[in-house]
């Protein structure tokens, strides 16, 4: 196996994200039905805060092992993995600040809901919107890597 330097298409990219939400869809399943036996929860909003944590928490134990042990099972079928600016594989200390950066997706939408009263179209429309602005910053970018990538000082590389 060897790794090209260059980055992935995005749509190989927005592939990989589907394969993943599906895998990560399957996972947040599992953790919320162990979790709502083990509190014998019998309506859904009763301990939300806590499984809400407990998933942020699984998910990124999920992602930082993968991705320090380069790829996840989405980034393994699409051909691409993680490593240092340096090409070299990612330890579990930066797979970790990836992840906490990855979160620069979805924390601006989510921070201005708590300050605000959305209805669920505007929550929505700025959701897509920011994700939107995100995806074209590193579309225009000439690294082509995202944000939390170039903040973390890991990136996308294509295997080949």
């Amino acid at each position: 196996m060897s790794v090209k330097l260059d980055v992935p298409s995005l749509y190989r990219r927005m592939a990989s994200w589907i394969y993943e939400g599906l895998l990560l869809f399957a996972l947040c399943a599992i953790t919320g039905l162990i979790f709502g036996y083990i509190t014998q929860s019998t309506h859904a909003l009763t301990h939300r805060i806590e499984l809400q944590i407990l998933l942020v928490f699984v998910m990124g134990c999920y992602f930082t092992w993968f991705w320090s042990k380069g790829q996840t099972l989405a980034m393994k079928t699409w051909r691409f993995k993680i490593t240092n600016a340096f090409g070299q594989p990612v330890s579990v200390k930066l797979a970790a600040l990836r992840y906490a950066l990855s979160w620069l997706w979805f924390a601006p939408p989510l921070i201005a809901l708590t300050f605000n009263t959305l209805n669920k179209f505007k929550l929505y429309g700025t959701l897509f919107g920011w994700v939107a602005v995100y995806i074209a910053i590193a579309w225009l970018h000439p690294s082509k890597q995202f944000l939390h990538d170039r903040l973390a000082g890991t990136r996308l590389v294509t295997v080949e």
